[in-house]
């Protein structure tokens, strides 16, 4: 029962943390609408030269810090040393501090020079914008590291869904008001843009302190019942801990932020050397890429992401406890749900990318071929990321870093040659970061089923959603052309046939026995869905 307990709570936090991220890309998609219309795919290349730049500091100040803290305060509680999981986020509460200042500080003072060397001068305003959002998020990763430590995702998520709101109405407020107001350039409007990203973060953390100061008493209660039988450590040793496990994630995230660095310097210099394209163009170009592209196939990750996260407290709590059987269930669990939701994203976006680009875009609809060229990235990615949690939460940290570097220095090559060939262009660069998944994906699939043992349950997480993915694509490519010849409106056609298709591939999936019951608990209200398949003999 114990164990029936721990695989349900390890699918319901996932299901929080899912259900709230899928929340925040739908409200993310809202407001990247008005944004994108707004400030156009010129405006997009600015912002993302801007953001790109920000993130990669963000990487280097607290990417690592979650998932360290999280499988830190973890394992402490699992064997009953709650002292020393406060201390673990005391100390990391001082060394996230002083990492996100440095950063904050080093964006302040050489933003001139970053612009100079991403190429993207115009790109000033939003990485001056964005500076003081590195420290805010150094120090809110680790209020949710220590959350997910200690079980709950539920600070994580709702912190995640207050910032992204804020994030939200705010960016789109400044991008309107410094260009329809006060007349400013579209550089302007992309650093008003970039001004919502830092108001909400401060709402997210401003949100999950609250939420901390609430449980304040049930955390303090569960110190005070430690027996302190073990040997309490000290803040060198914590932080040595911290860094252990941090600086491989840190090293691995880093370098996936260094091929967005990557794919901006040389989209930049290979279409200036075919001497075809002026800077402008080349700004609406990798506007395309990043404001279309990056936005739309990330979307359907969030699902592993929220996996990825929720796994890594976890599945450390049972390698600490050597409960070996829980770890296979779970790995089992997170890959099959990952690609039983990434396959059908890759496939109705391969298939229906122009039509949706034209509904959210309507002002800037180009780009449907960068969504066809890359909606194998998808899967990629998404296994990158699944895989790349478990090995975290089984303590191969290093792994995924190692098996990054191999994938970012393959996308080199790709890149340069193809970019600069006018016919393909920016897709090139679609290419190239499918490329650099699929060697991190498969290295790091490798590593994990070396690493835990398990057999992969290849049916359950390739060929089923692969089939039912075949009769989905069917529904998209040929229900599109006969509604809209009935009803002869892009967004009434598209937004109906995307709703009929993920009906055919849910059906086409039970009929095949494509779902286990763990699969559809991390949905909202999967329980009754599973009683219910299992009324009528499906499941």
């Amino acid at each position: 029962m114990a164990r029936k307990n721990k695989g349900s709570s390890f699918i319901k936090q996932a299901a929080i943390l899912a259900c709230a991220g899928l929340l925040v890309r739908v409200i993310g998609f809202l407001y990247r609408l008005p944004l994108t219309n707004m400030i156009g795919d010129e405006g997009n290349g600015i912002y993302s030269a801007g953001y790109y730049l920000y993130n990669f500091f963000l990487v280097m100040s607290s990417a690592g810090l979650p998932v360290a803290i999280s499988k830190m305060v973890a394992e402490r509680i699992a064997l009953g040393q709650y002292t020393n999981a406060r201390r673990t986020f005391r100390v990391s509460m001082i060394v996230a501090g002083t990492l996100g200042l440095i950063c904050t500080l080093l964006m302040l003072a050489f933003a001139e020079q970053f612009c100079s060397w991403i190429r993207s001068e115009r790109s000033y305003y939003c990485i001056i914008t964005l500076a003081p959002t590195v420290f805010v998020c150094s120090i809110m990763s680790v209020y949710r590291g220590y959350f997910q430590g200690r079980g709950t995702t539920v600070p994580t998520a709702l912190s995640q869904i207050v910032e992204q709101i804020f994030n939200a109405v705010l960016s789109v407020y400044f991008a309107w008001l410094l260009m329809n107001v006060m007349g400013k350039g579209v550089e302007f409007g992309a650093a008003g843009g970039t001004a919502g990203t830092g108001i909400g973060a401060l709402a997210g953390l401003i949100t999950i302190i609250i939420i901390y100061v609430l449980n304040a008493k049930s955390i303090n209660q569960s110190y005070s019942e430690d027996k302190r039988d073990y040997p309490l450590q000290s803040f060198r040793e914590i932080a040595s801990d911290l860094f252990r496990i941090a600086i491989p994630v840190i090293t691995g995230t880093a370098i996936f932020s260094m091929t967005n660095l990557i794919d901006m310097v040389m989209v930049n210099s290979r279409l200036e050397a075919t001497g075809i394209y002026t800077s402008e163009e080349i700004d609406a170009l990798y506007g395309l890429l990043t404001g279309k592209y990056v936005t739309l196939t990330t979307l359907p990750v969030v699902i592993s992401t929220s996996l990825a996260t929720a796994a890594i407290p976890t599945i450390a709590t049972s390698m600490v406890l050597k409960d070996t059987e829980a770890v296979k269930t779970k790995v089992d669990t997170t890959l099959r749900v990952t690609m039983i939701v990434s396959i059908p994203a890759a496939v109705g976006l391969g298939a229906l990318g122009d039509q949706i680009l034209y509904m959210l875009f309507p002002n800037y609809p180009a780009g449907g071929s960068l969504l066809k060229a890359g909606a194998l990235s998808i899967i990629l990615l998404a296994l990158s990321q699944i895989s790349t949690g478990v090995l975290q939460g089984i303590g191969k940290v290093k792994a995924p870093a190692l098996n990054a570097l191999i994938g970012s220095i393959a996308k080199i090559p790709v890149n340069y040659f193809l970019i600069a060939i006018p016919d393909i262009n920016i897709i090139g660069a679609v290419i190239s970061t499918t490329v650099c998944y699929l060697f991190a994906s498969l290295l790091n699939f490798r590593a994990l089923v070396k690493a835990t043992e398990v057999k992969p349950d290849y049916v359950g997480m390739l060929v089923k959603p692969s089939i039912a993915s075949v009769f989905m694509a069917l529904v998209c490519i040929f229900g599109y052309k006969f509604l809209y010849m009935l009803i002869p409106n892009n967004t009434v056609a598209t937004v109906i046939v995307i709703c009929f298709a993920i009906i055919v591939y849910f059906i086409a999936m039970v009929l095949i026995k494509g779902f286990a019951r763990e699969d559809l608990r991390v949905l909202p209200m999967g329980g009754r869905l599973v009683a219910f398949l299992e009324r009528y003999g499906l499941m």
